[in-house]
Order: structure tokens, then sequence, then C-alpha cells
């Protein structure tokens, strides 16, 4: 469930301060590039297909989707290319959590939850 008052906090912090965004418009995927630039991860295609994904979902149905069930869709999206293991290769640090930082999302419900299994 959305946070009010967090999203409000977001907003009056400014764009540079949050590091995600709430209005999906401003984003772009050089933006994100130069945000894993900065973090010494160089993005690929797979990696740009990942955010894309959850940019769609995210679209689709707001930051409604916990970060369980979004895992198990990204998984299931990507089981060709290697699921799980292919996801973590991409992104050390969590494909939801890390991904979502680069695609300018807010993290799911849940993500940080110690019990979920995303590195913190």
């Amino acid at each position: 469930m959305l946070d009010i008052n967090k999203m409000m906090e977001q907003e009056d912090a400014g764009p540079a301060v949050r590091g995600y965004l709430i209005d999906l418009e401003p984003w772009t995927e050089g933006q994100a590039v130069e945000m894993a630039r900065r973090d010494g991860l160089e993005l690929t295609d797979s990696h740009l297909a990942i955010v894309r994904y959850l940019r769609d979902c995210y679209a689709d149905h707001g930051g409604t989707i916990h970060a369980r069930m979004l895992a198990r869709t990204l998984e299931a999206e990507f089981a060709g290319q290697g699921g799980h293991k292919f996801l973590y290769n991409l992104f050390p640090l969590g494909p939801i959590a890390q991904a979502s930082h680069y695609a300018g999302l807010p993290m799911p419900p849940g993500t940080r939850d110690l019990s979920f299994g995303t590195t913190h």
C-alpha cells in the first residue's frame, strides 16, 4: 500500500535528493545509464530490458504489486535467460531494489523486508 506521507516527503525533497521518481514521464534510459555508471555498473541491453519491464509493471499497476509477486513475475519473464540467477548476476544488490532505483521507481512494498531475500 502506498504510504502517502512518504510520497509527500519525496516530492518535497526534490528529484536530485530522492533518487526515485513519482512521475514516470521525466525518466530516460540515459538517466538510468548515468546513475548506474556512477555506481560502477555498466547497463547492457539485458539490464535495460529488466528496467523497462519494471517500468511497464509500475505503469500498469502503480506501486500496488508486492516485491515478492514482482520478483516471481520477473523471474518468470526472464526464465529463458536463467531466471533468478540471471537477475542477480545483473543486479547483485537485488533485482527489485537496484533495478527499481535505476528505473526511477519507488521500491515496491516489502522490498526491504528481511525475509524477502534481497541484499541490504
